[in-house]
């Protein structure tokens, strides 16, 4: 007989990992509040049928219906030995068609042959058919008072609201794998089994929650081990890496040896790369619970987005060797970015100190420059990084701004934007100033002055004199106005005429016009 079997629990209190299922069950039995339809769905393996078979028990038992079947009476004894002739099983998944469900309604019609309860269990109830539910529909609701269906499903999402709405549902959640364990260390004492609990909590693992799968392994487990279960034999039969080994890449990745860890992903080519990434995660969830001081929480985050990015390549590429050789160096690479506070502390290390001003009784200290760098390189980094951050901003600061002085706490600078430019650096104002005190200091002040005013040219005459401007002439000649011809000057074709007689581009006032 196989393990699964042989330790199929036989009461409530055996149920593995189903505390919740068990003591509502139990409590429903004691207070004889029953329903007439039952429906228990749950990954495989979870004790959805045991569960079942114990509830008809526990309903047919000659002291029932109780939560405690005595285990003595012809109603137990033919439950536990599935021979019951009130319990009728069926499996849904080979008996899907209406007929089926017809033949199975015409029985409801029939009291017990030996019981109290006509029971009846169907496995894998989300395989009938559409027409065979609509069949179960009526008998499910309504059933005779002696009549008890428990539904049991992998897949209660494929199940039409209608039969939900007549069943009392009971969820059975995945088997934690501490529970796995202590149950498997249980059976192996009773069968004198040795072994090693690292290698059973890689089959509980394995068994991804199910216990009967994991019973399943353990039974091949022990006659690959012959009689004793180690971790090498468990890895070697499931074809799994040793968790040695994963260790051990680890150790390469904090080292950060390149040569050794592309030598070591052309050796795991025999090992699937799926299989060595969900292991890696694995050791790597069990350093937080174990406290290992080799991983931070933050090379433990970042260890945990690059695996989980790597099996995301695998769904993309068909080359595992170059998806874990890529992931390997990555890890590798990781190690190195430092963090927010390690960075600001190597700043603050490195940042040169300021000088502090000399004391003296009378004369007060003058502010020294944050930096050794001259004022007008300190301008031209300005400059230069108004460039970087937006190149239209530096070329419009650089034409419309001149240097003029710092003293250590005032920048003084000629502006003279054209019209072009005002509005950008209106606008960027905000921008400059925080440049301007990351450069110069924080308590750096800005001073504008305008450019010194041109005095007016006369080089162009003709076009002043067409303009009907005279100050320029009058000021250049150095004549009074009572002794100037105005009205002969501002003439626009006298102008054109002596431009005509002498062929000048320029009119030069002398002494006399």
């Amino acid at each position: 007989m196989t393990l699964a079997l042989k330790y199929r629990p036989k009461r409530f209190e055996e149920i593995i990992g189903q505390d919740a299922v068990s003591k509502t069950l139990a409590r429903a039995l004691e207070s004889k509040k029953l329903g007439h339809a039952y429906l228990f769905s749950g990954l495989r393996g979870s004790g959805k049928t045991s569960t079942a078979r114990i509830f008809a028990k526990a309903l047919l038992c000659k002291e029932g219906p109780t939560s405690s079947p005595c285990e003595e009476c012809e109603e137990c004894q033919a439950a536990n030995e599935g021979r019951h002739i009130d319990i009728i099983e069926m499996d849904a998944a080979s008996n899907r068609k209406i007929d089926d469900i017809r033949e199975l309604i015409e029985h409801t019609k029939y009291k017990p042959a030996q019981g109290r309860y006509k029971i009846f269990i169907i496995d894998e109830v989300h395989m009938l058919t559409k027409e065979a539910f609509n069949a179960l529909l009526k008998t499910l609701e309504e059933p005779p008072e002696f009549v008890k269906f428990i539904l049991a499903t992998t897949d209660p999402l494929k199940l039409p609201a209608t039969i939900l709405s007549r069943t009392q549902h009971f969820r059975f959640k995945k088997i934690s794998q501490n529970d796995i364990v202590h149950h498997l260390e249980h059976i192996l004492a009773l069968e004198n089994v040795e072994y090693e609990k690292e290698a059973l909590e890689i089959l509980a693992r394995s068994g991804s929650g199910s216990l009967r799968d994991t019973l399943t392994l353990l039974e091949q487990a022990i006659t690959f081990s012959k009689g004793a279960i180690t971790t090498a034999s468990v890895t070697s039969m499931l074809g799994l890496i040793d968790p040695a080994r994963i260790a051990h890449i680890y150790d390469l990745i904090l080292t950060g040896d390149r040569k050794a860890l592309l030598d070591l992903a052309q050796e795991l080519r025999e090992y699937e790369a799926q299989m060595i990434i969900e292991e890696m995660i694995h050791h790597l969830k069990a350093s937080i619970y174990q406290k290992d001081p080799k991983f931070t929480l933050m090379l433990q985050e970042r260890f945990f987005q690059i695996l989980s990015q790597a099996t995301n390549l695998l769904f993309v590429s068909g080359d595992d060797e170059f998806v874990l050789a890529l992931t390997f160096l990555k890890m590798a690479e990781a190690t190195k970015i430092k963090s927010i506070d390690e960075l600001i502390e190597e700043y603050e290390n490195e940042a040169p100190q300021p000088k502090q001003p000399v004391q003296t009784p009378k004369v007060a200290s003058t502010p020294q420059p944050k930096s050794q760098k001259s004022p007008e390189d300190l301008f031209q980094r300005l400059v230069d990084k108004l460039y970087e951050r937006n190149y239209e901003l530096g070329e419009c600061f650089e034409k419309s701004i001149k240097f003029v002085s710092f003293d250590g706490s005032t920048l003084t600078w000629q502006s003279n934007p054209p019209s072009e430019c005002k509005e950008k650096l209106r606008l960027s104002y905000g921008t400059i100033k925080h440049l301007i005190k990351e450069i110069f200091g924080l308590e750096t002040k800005i001073k504008k002055i305008d450019p010194p005013k041109e005095e007016p040219s006369c080089s162009s005459m003709i076009e002043e004199a067409e303009l009907g401007s005279s100050s320029c002439i009058s000021s250049q000649a150095g004549l009074k106005t009572s002794e100037l011809q105005t009205q002969d000057i501002l003439n626009s074709s006298l102008v054109q005429k002596a431009k005509t007689l002498f062929g000048a581009k320029k009119i030069s006032v002398k002494d006399k016009v």
